[in-house]
């Protein structure tokens, strides 16, 4: 996986303006605005399968759903971090955007390593080095899996009705 790396304190402005909240809302308005501001290659240059690599309390700022949205349109495949904002966190959990706290991952990181990430094992590879963190609950996991909360109640509503 190819990395994108950031540091400390990137907030919800600086992953989507906020001049942006009220005119873009479906995930294809809010892919080419992504980072436009902090930096202004990543929305013309990111591939799906990338991963965001980041320092500590990453996501702070407002709760607005587009910088989730967007990253996970963009096709982020995991944001690996020293730590996160609460109220990003479970953004990124309603919509199925992989999570990771795992800062000696972040740290071990150089320009070119590739990143190999297993989530149902707890593993990162960089550089050579492999580091694990805490697996997932299950119901988180299977959020992903179903591509966000809502997509995951809906199967679990259908799964019962049978």
């Amino acid at each position: 996986m190819r990395a994108w790396r950031y540091g400390d304190d990137v907030n919800t402005d600086m992953l989507f303006p906020g001049k942006y909240t009220y005119t873009c809302a479906k995930p294809d308005e809010i892919r080419p605005h992504l980072l436009e501001d902090l930096d202004p290659t990543f929305a013309a240059n990111v591939r799906p399968g990338d991963i965001i690599l980041a320092g500590r309390n990453f996501g702070c700022g407002s709760s607005r759903e587009q910088p989730v949205v967007g990253l996970k349109a963009a096709g982020i495949e995991a944001v690996i971090a020293h730590s996160f904002a609460r109220i990003f966190y479970r953004a990124a959990i309603n919509q199925g955007l992989l999570l990771i706290e795992c800062p000696q991952a972040v740290d071990a990181w150089h320009e070119d390593d590739e990143v190999k990430l297993d989530a149902a094992l707890g593993t990162v590879a960089v550089g050579g080095q492999t580091f694990s963190f805490p697996t997932l609950p299950p119901e988180i996991l299977a959020i992903r899996e179903a591509g966000g909360l809502l997509p995951y109640t809906r199967a679990k509503l259908r799964s019962r009705k049978k």
